[in-house]
């Protein structure tokens, strides 16, 4: 794999050669953000590891290009920076950030999972491109139906457990929206489920896995994340959702809102299922709308 590294200190980047070169991993050096955005652009690497402090990814907003870029698979951005960088902006759209001077085993460990990560994006977008040609997508939100989800999740549960790998299923379900389509009609309804598919969609990750379970219930497959950080995909997603607005013509705009049920999994096992996880999500989604709603419940499995 190749690494692109965006790092104007000489003595970094001597470290991290030293710590990265080898028989699977080749660095790239690049001088600046714009020789890295070219890379990018080539298809040239889906890997970028750069130096908060001292090059000009802030100053050329190359984590939002990059953020904004539409590709094959996703770019995975690892920052590097003398101090915590506490989710300033934009560094908190880079997937990973380590503190100098870092731990040589940690960086390593960091650059091991960024290439299962990477690996698995590549793994779905080809499936993605296969399941288009076979009409397995749900024709209202885009998003796999029923059976081709499943089909899909198997896969990367056995892709979790071969690599070590944790696991999250986070269900989502609609709140009182039976009542919405009553009082006002299943072509509303049906507007409503577009608006909340391009909020799951947006505030996904490009990789995810993600599907229209049954009706207002979606269900998305979040590999290599569990429990608090797969909390955080659900919490922004209830968050973009309540944020939407629906215009009504002749009605006041409409506020949705929707829970969400996370089963988390540490580690796969060779007897796990992907039926009993996706049913475990669901119960933790029913617990959150009995809870009142528009909030997340979290179940380990």
């Amino acid at each position: 794999m190749k690494i692109l590294a965006l790092e104007n200190d000489p003595k970094e980047y001597d470290l991290l050669q030293s710590v990265l070169n080898g028989p699977r991993l080749a660095l790239l050096k690049v001088d600046s953000s714009e020789q890295a955005w070219t890379a990018i652009q080539s298809g040239l690497s889906h890997f970028l590891i750069a130096n908060w402090d001292t090059s000009d990814v802030k100053e050329t907003q190359l984590i939002q290009r990059i953020r904004a870029h539409k590709s094959d698979a996703p770019i995975h951005i690892l920052l590097t920076s003398a101090k915590p960088l506490n989710g300033e902006p934009p560094a908190s759209q880079a997937d990973d950030f380590i503190t100098r001077p870092f731990n040589q085993q940690d960086l390593k460990n960091r650059v091991a999972m960024a290439e299962r990560i990477i690996s698995l994006a590549c793994s779905l977008a080809s499936a993605r491109s296969e399941l288009e040609t076979q009409a397995v997508f749900d024709p209202l939100t885009g998003f796999m139906n029923h059976r081709a989800f499943v089909r899909q999740a198997l896969g990367e549960l056995e892709r979790a457990r071969r690599a070590s790998l944790p696991l999250s299923l986070i269900a989502l379900d609609l709140d009182h929206f039976q009542r919405v389509n009553e009082k006002y009609s299943q072509k509303t309804g049906d507007e409503i489920l577009k608006v909340v598919s391009n909020v799951i969609r947006e505030k996904s990750r490009p990789y995810d896995c993600i599907g229209r379970w049954m009706g207002d219930e979606f269900i998305i497959l979040v590999a290599g994340v569990i429990g608090a950080d797969a909390e955080k995909i659900a919490e922004r997603i209830i968050a973009g959702v309540r944020g939407s607005r629906i215009e009504l013509e002749g009605e006041a705009p409409l506020n949705v809102k929707v829970s969400a049920g996370v089963a988390s999994a540490a580690r796969i096992s060779a007897s796990a299922e992907i039926d009993p996880l996706i049913e475990k999500a669901r119960f933790a989604v029913a617990r959150a709308q009995e809870a009142g709603g528009n909030q997340v419940f979290m179940v380990f499995v």
